[in-house]
Order: structure tokens, then sequence, then C-alpha cells
């Protein structure tokens, strides 16, 4: 079973114009860090769709989360 948010973030990312896709990916993954942290950049592309590639940014913001977390990023006012 797909978890709820897996679809929401799903959602945002292909409502987002063409020249703003990578930053909704982005910004979905700092919204949700909490609940990927066990997850790959393998699982994480195949659970929304997405080319293998997509795993690298999936991981690159997976990493920062945590400082941009620390430095007072609010996920819920994403």
């Amino acid at each position: 079973m797909i978890a709820a948010f897996y679809n929401e973030m799903k959602k945002e990312i292909e409502a987002a114009p063409r020249n703003a896709y990578v930053a909704e990916l982005h910004l979905q993954v700092l919204k949700y860090a909490h609940l990927l942290e066990n997850v790959s950049g393998k699982e994480f592309c195949e659970q929304l769709g997405l080319g293998g590639a997509w795993g690298t940014e999936f991981t690159k913001m997976k990493k920062i989360s945590a400082r941009l977390r620390a430095a007072g990023l609010n996920p819920e006012k994403i």
C-alpha cells in the first residue's frame, strides 16, 4: 500500500509548471523528509513513477533537510 503522502507529493510535482518541476520535487522532499528517512532513492522513484535518475535529487534534498530544519525551516509552510 502506498502511503498517502506519496500521492500528495506526486500531485504537487505534476501540477508544477514545467520550468519549476525540479524545484517542486525538492520542496516536496523537504516537506516530507521526516517520513522519508528510511526510503532509498530507488524506492522513492518507484513510488512516484519517476526515472531512477531522480533518486540523486531525492538523496541530495534528504541530506540537507536536517540542516534546514535546524536553521528554522518549517516544513508545514511548504
